[in-house]
């Protein structure tokens, strides 16, 4: 009966949360991330709050928070092992990409269009784009 209440999502965190819970019902990405514990941080620099992006041994979920003040997203309060900085459009455009590669991705970075910390725990995230 204690029902913990999922606490209701607003702005880009929710518009995260619907292109990826879908994988919670996938067996092969159950499978493949039943080991892994990380975290990403997607900020959305024009928008109030910034998605962080939660997988934990094969299930996926996604926590907003808010961007203002910056300590907020800071990795010591924020606890994410990567993280990806940019507009919101092309965050929009990149998690609706039927293409997504990593050549995209690298041309948004070097014409300074997304920011990214933690390179290496980053790549991770372009996996979960191929379930």
């Amino acid at each position: 009966m204690s029902d913990e209440k999922k606490p209701r999502l607003k702005g880009f965190p929710n518009v995260v949360a619907k292109q990826v819970e879908p994988l919670n019902t996938n067996e092969k990405f159950i499978e493949q991330y039943k080991d892994t514990q990380i975290k990403w941080l997607l900020n959305a620099t024009d928008g109030k709050y910034a998605a962080l992006l939660i997988i934990d041994k094969g299930k996926i979920s996604v926590k907003g928070i808010e961007n203002k003040p910056k300590k907020n997203l800071k990795r010591e309060n924020a606890g994410w092992d990567g993280k990806i900085s940019a507009k919101t459009q092309i965050f929009v455009d990149l998690l609706t990409s039927e293409d997504l590669t990593l050549g995209s991705v690298l041309v948004k970075v070097l014409t300074f269009r997304i920011r990214i910390r933690k390179l290496k725990k980053v790549l991770l995230l372009l996996k979960l784009f191929e379930f």
